[in-house]
């Protein structure tokens, strides 16, 4: 066991940045030893975010305020980029591919461009978008470097606990990896909308012209809640 070296460890207390209600959700995960696994391998590397980050997207809204749920890979791995929310970027970095074709789809999808600050989607996530990636950590220009380390035991319960425990949710599952998630959805209650990857190499096989951004407001709206300013 590593033992932490400070009294006061953004890894050891990456869940005090959570909301009370996601605390309730899934408090039991932190207890887990998977999860004191995860913790003791990230105290002894480098990695992006930075801990405090690590758990961010639970830190806009209660599970039960969630609208849509946007399913990434993994973070970032260039300096500056990852934020603790799937393909977000803060404004003044310049905005990955993915992101610029994310941003494209939305213009097509909706007829006008999106809200956001440049490549930041922080005003998602105050609207209820939840930005998750499968694997929360990784190691700086390594990509996928932390899939083995734990995190998709984690996001998966995060997935299932939102589908149990939520209703009319828009789940939307780009590529693969995302779509692999879908037998935690239960789909009879909620909207899936899976399409290919809106990485270059992939988005112009299912993503562009995909309409995710309009459907998922049409579902929303056909359920009394409020669109999303994408």
């Amino acid at each position: 066991m590593v033992k932490c070296p400070s009294s006061s460890c953004d890894i050891c207390e990456m869940e005090k940045t959570i909301l009370p209600g996601w605390k309730t959700l899934i408090g039991s995960e932190f207890e887990k030893e998977y999860f004191s696994k995860i913790r003791e391998y990230l105290h002894t590397i480098d990695f992006f975010p930075k801990p405090a980050h690590i758990l961010r997207c639970l830190s806009f809204f209660e599970y039960s305020d969630v609208k849509v749920v946007i399913l990434g890979q993994d973070p970032y791995h260039g300096p500056g980029q990852a934020v603790g929310l799937s393909f977000s970027v803060p404004s003044d970095i310049r905005m990955p591919p993915s992101l610029i074709n994310i941003r494209k789809e939305i213009l097509s999808s909706t007829g006008t461009g999106s809200k956001c600050e440049k490549g930041s989607l922080v005003s998602w996530a105050e609207q209820g978008v939840l930005l998750l990636n499968s694997i929360l950590t990784v190691t700086q220009k390594k990509p996928r470097s932390h899939s083995s380390i734990g995190w998709m035991s984690f996001t998966d319960t995060i997935i299932k606990k939102v589908s149990d425990s939520s209703k009319e949710v828009v789940f939307m599952l780009w590529g693969k990896d995302a779509q692999r998630k879908q037998s935690l959805i239960d789909e009879s209650k909620h909207l899936v909308l899976c399409s290919p990857h809106p990485s270059p190499f992939s988005a112009r096989t299912g993503f562009f012209g995909c309409n995710h951004f309009q459907k998922a407001n049409e579902y929303l709206e056909s359920k009394g809640k409020d669109p999303i300013a994408w």
